[in-house]
């Protein structure tokens, strides 16, 4: 019996038609975790500069998903656009496969709106710990698993670290200050994990995750226009797709020059 469910290269192999390499397979990761199909230099550029993260499915992208659907139905009722935000995301973990640290984030994403639903306050460290004891429960086996450990570590250092704090402060070091502060909390709770499993910690990766953080939720939209635009009519995929090439050009940019930068990781 075969899933009604699509699979990811229907959308993949549109992405492929549009863009060049390594665009398309950088692309390909960010929005379904796609393994690199280019050479091992983008990987291990990725790597010295600590943005691996980019392309393995995390919570991140079920964030960015339910920010997008909630802005697209924010007209509708509040309980309509709840319910199609809950569907979107329930469709989005089994069309790219129930990982680790999706189904980590989908439970904490579901039980956040449940919460709304019934008045209550969630409360992230708490819906953090639900969701562990949930996969526990039922897969045990995930809790091994390195992109789930990397995934509820950086959750972890998150939620601690980056709470929101009431401040006058404004202008483009309280903006820098915001940025900086998820990624260092991120990477000091991965870090050990990352030295443990892979023998490597990038030094740079507070920068670089400063400079690309505000391209990822622009190129998760357009190139999800790109996909479904594409597959409708290849015309109507052409101008999601140069937005999306623009994107992941300076994301390239930037991967690669960093990646040049003295002593920007530690390697034993």
């Amino acid at each position: 019996m075969t899933s009604s469910i699509p699979s990811p290269t229907i959308f993949t192999s549109v992405i492929n038609s549009y863009l060049p390499e390594p665009h398309a397979s950088l692309l390909n990761g960010i929005l379904f975790g796609v393994p690199l199909r280019t050479t091992k230099e983008l990987y291990n550029n990725l790597k010295v500069t600590g943005l691996l993260h980019i392309v393995v499915l995390s919570g991140m992208n079920i964030t960015i998903l339910a920010s997008i659907i909630g802005l697209i139905t924010r007209f509708l009722p509040k309980i309509l656009s709840l319910t199609i935000c809950l569907l979107g995301i329930i469709t989005f973990v089994l069309f790219v496969g129930a990982e680790p640290p999706i189904v980590r984030a989908g439970i904490m994403s579901v039980l956040s709106l449940f919460a709304v639903v019934t008045g209550r306050k969630a409360i992230p460290l708490y819906l953090l710990f639900v969701s562990l004891v949930l996969i526990l429960f039922f897969s045990p086996q995930w809790v091994l698993s390195i992109s789930f450990q990397l995934s509820y570590g950086a959750t972890f250092g998150i939620i601690l670290f980056t709470q929101k704090v009431t401040s006058s402060k404004s202008g483009f070091k309280a903006v820098i200050l915001n940025e900086l502060r998820p990624s260092l909390a991120a990477q000091v709770f991965t870090a050990p994990l990352l030295g443990f499993y892979f023998h490597q910690v990038s030094l740079i990766s507070p920068l670089s995750n400063i400079l690309v953080a505000w391209v990822i939720a622009p190129l998760m939209i357009f190139g999800f226009l790109t996909c479904v635009l594409g597959k409708l009519h290849v015309v109507l995929g052409v101008i999601p797709s140069f937005i999306s090439f623009g994107l992941l050009s300076y994301l390239l940019f930037v991967i690669e020059n960093l990646a040049k930068v003295p002593f920007s990781s530690v390697s034993w």
